[in-house]
């Protein structure tokens, strides 16, 4: 069985509150099972009540033995590394991989560089977890047991890496952040820096970049997409790094995606907003498509 589970769904800092208690407040934390195969999809706040619940249920029956995929190194998404349990325990074992950007450090001092003594009590040399670092690229891993992932870079002001995991014919894929990619060239003759071949060339390099994410995403069982604006707040947003609702949507349903998890909630919004978004888009896609879409939300389970 391949299934994702949903520890922390918001973007950009945590939002703990009596307006966020249902679909959560914490920032972005994916558990994957395949079978007994463990696989953690970023350390965001999320990573916090995960390991503790790690603690009492799986290390009952031996070491966490956890592969570790870091989307990238925006704070949001590796802030919760000092507050998860496991990395104190001499007998876990964890291979964290990931994306660097053009930077001196290596992706094992970036995410270290939280435990200092500046900002935490425990340096990065005082953990006893048994931990390997790895940055990569695109590509395509074999992680043992039939278990595959392949990466692709997303579009985002930094590294930013989408994972597709397939298992037994079954697939997950996570498309966050992102956002569409598109024509940054003038298209206007009137615009005093237009260039007809560069306008050219700039449509046909975004649409050839979208196609390949539709064609990363293609049958997938599970599709995790950003989605943290609606269409008219992205416009005023453009160059941030996310998604639009509808853009997750269309995208999901050209690529013929059977569930669609809409995630990387703004902070600003609440459960009353994510409820009645989630019951709008149903509604606009019911009878149109056989995808089924849904908000995520701390403690959902997913199954492929």
């Amino acid at each position: 069985m391949l299934s994702v589970r949903f520890w922390g769904d918001r973007g950009s800092i945590p939002c703990p509150g009596p307006a966020t208690v249902t679909y959560g407040g914490n920032t972005s934390c994916l558990e994957i099972r395949a079978d007994q195969r463990l696989v953690i999809v970023d350390f965001g706040t999320g990573i916090k009540p995960f390991g503790d619940w790690l603690m009492a249920n799986d290390f009952k029956k031996g070491p966490i033995d956890a592969d570790i995929f870091i989307t990238h190194t925006h704070w949001d998404h590796i802030m919760g590394f000092p507050m998860f349990t496991p990395i104190f325990i001499p007998t876990s074992k964890l291979r964290i991989r990931g994306p660097v950007s053009y930077e001196d450090d290596t992706l094992e001092a970036i995410i270290g560089a939280q435990l200092s003594y500046r900002y935490w009590p425990i340096r990065q040399s005082e953990l006893s977890a048994q931990i390997e670092y790895d940055q990569i690229r695109e590509t395509s891993l074999d992680l043992g047991g039939g278990l595959w992932v392949t990466t692709k870079y997303l579009n985002h002001p930094i590294l930013c890496l989408g994972y597709r995991f397939e298992y037994r014919g079954k697939s997950i894929v996570t498309a966050y952040d992102n956002e569409p990619f598109r024509n940054l060239f003038p298209v206007d003759p009137a615009d005093p820096g237009y260039d007809e071949d560069a306008a050219r060339e700039g449509a046909l390099v975004a649409r050839e970049e979208n196609e390949k994410l539709l064609r990363f995403f293609l049958n997938a069982d599970i599709l995790v997409h950003d989605s943290q604006y609606t269409a008219s707040e992205y416009e005023s947003h453009l160059g941030w790094g996310h998604s639009s609702y509808e853009h997750a949507i269309n995208s999901a349903n050209k690529a013929r995606v059977k569930k669609l998890v809409l995630f990387h909630h703004d902070p600003n919004r609440t459960d009353r907003q994510l409820e009645q978004l989630e019951n709008e888009y149903r509604s606009r896609i019911r009878g149109k498509t056989g995808m089924e879409i849904m908000m995520a939300r701390e403690g959902l389970t997913v199954e492929a």
